[in-house]
């Protein structure tokens, strides 16, 4: 972890302030501006339509009065719309957009890390740990009188029991071995999905069960102000370390053996990239429910994009990863109007086309040129 702190001026230096890197700026550029716009549409849409003005005029106030500012109201504001911006949609969209981007870029690091396409952040089964301690506070109780904060809670501590879990059984000689990750991940996977299961069928009433179910497809709903910092804090310093170790992750695509030659010490990387990831997946499903298909597809299309090079597919993987939550939830929100689909239901749905046209690509291989 040194390296993120030591060396982060240099490595930036070196990673993209060359002329070749124009064409990447301009779609970092474009792909904010683009980011940006679907931010104010997801905030504007809804059962109640908002104007971009009153969105910035709410904001605006909202900032003064946080900056201690005296506001003299010079026309009567529709505390209404008022609420529906500042307490709903801003969150959920922001929200939204962290999700997207940390389940991207987890996306990414544990394919490089496992050397493996069809790796994605659920596979070291932190997702099924987090959905069984969601389980047991909607089904069994637990944690309970602490409402909404209950379930995220026992969420996360699911993730970090299942993370655990992995970690031991990863271990070889003191090493972790990338082909026992990813076996021990699937079993823990199993093992907890099978207990969520069991906590299904133990259910005492139709509304338990339909809770666990909506949890487990995802859902922005429940985004509020007070969970915002933590997830930004986990995203940012994933980004920035995994964007320090680019190179290495780049060698570690190649092999052992490759990544050995050209000093990379891949089992220290690999241990805390691990962590990383269940930091990542374990934040978000711990206040979104589970989301899949995000991490899985968007890497791939990154990499369709800007080739292989870590250097390029981490930052545009947490842009494009940010953009196709936010237009999901958009859609989730808008199909069965004033009803709420699970989000979960359309990444899969939006997602799959995408992946299935790149695998009809014949110069598309994992791990690029």
């Amino acid at each position: 972890m040194h390296k993120l702190w030591k060396n982060w001026p240099e490595v930036f230096i070196q990673n993209y302030l060359q002329k070749s890197n124009c064409y990447f700026f301009l779609m970092i550029i474009g792909l904010a501006t683009v980011l940006f716009f679907m931010a104010v549409l997801a905030v504007s849409t809804g059962a109640v339509t908002i104007t971009g003005q009153e969105i910035q005029t709410v904001i605006i106030r909202k900032i003064r009065l946080l900056l201690g500012q005296n506001i003299t109201e010079t026309a009567i504001l529709n505390k209404a719309y008022e609420h529906i911006i500042w307490d709903i949609r801003l969150p959920r969209v922001l929200l939204g957009g962290l999700a997207g981007a940390g389940l991207a870029i987890a996306g990414v690091a544990m394919q490089a890390v496992a050397k493996n396409s069809l790796a994605d952040p659920y596979i070291l089964g932190i997702s099924s740990g987090a959905s069984t301690g969601a389980a047991l506070v909607m089904v069994g109780g637990l944690f309970e009188r602490w409402s909404y904060y209950g379930t995220s809670i026992s969420a996360f501590c699911g993730a970090l029991f299942a993370t655990a879990l992995v970690f031991l059984l990863s271990q070889r000689s003191g090493r972790m071995d990338r082909v026992r990750l990813i076996l021990s991940g699937t079993a823990i996977s199993i093992l907890f999905s099978s207990t969520t299961s069991l906590l299904l069928y133990m259910a005492k009433s139709k509304e338990q069960m339909q809770r666990v179910v909506f949890w487990l497809m995802g859902s922005l709903g429940g985004a509020q102000w007070e969970v915002l910092p933590i997830a930004f804090i986990v995203v940012l310093v994933a980004v920035l370390f995994l964007l320090a170790n680019a190179r290495e992750l780049n060698a570690m695509v190649f092999g052992e053996e490759t990544a050995m030659i050209l000093g990379v010490d891949s089992n220290t990387l690999r241990k805390h990239i691990v962590l990383l990831v269940a930091a990542i997946a374990g934040t978000i499903v711990s206040v979104c429910g589970m989301i899949g298909f995000v991490g899985f597809v968007i890497p791939h299309m990154v990499r369709l994009l800007v080739g292989s090079d870590h250097r390029k597919v981490i930052p545009i993987s947490c842009l494009v990863g940010a953009i196709f939550l936010i237009e999901c939830d958009i859609l989730a929100r808008s199909i069965i109007q004033p009803e709420e689909l699970p989000i979960g239901i359309i990444t899969a749905l939006c997602g799959a086309p995408f992946f299935i046209c790149i695998l009809y690509k014949s110069d598309y291989s994992f791990g690029g040129q």
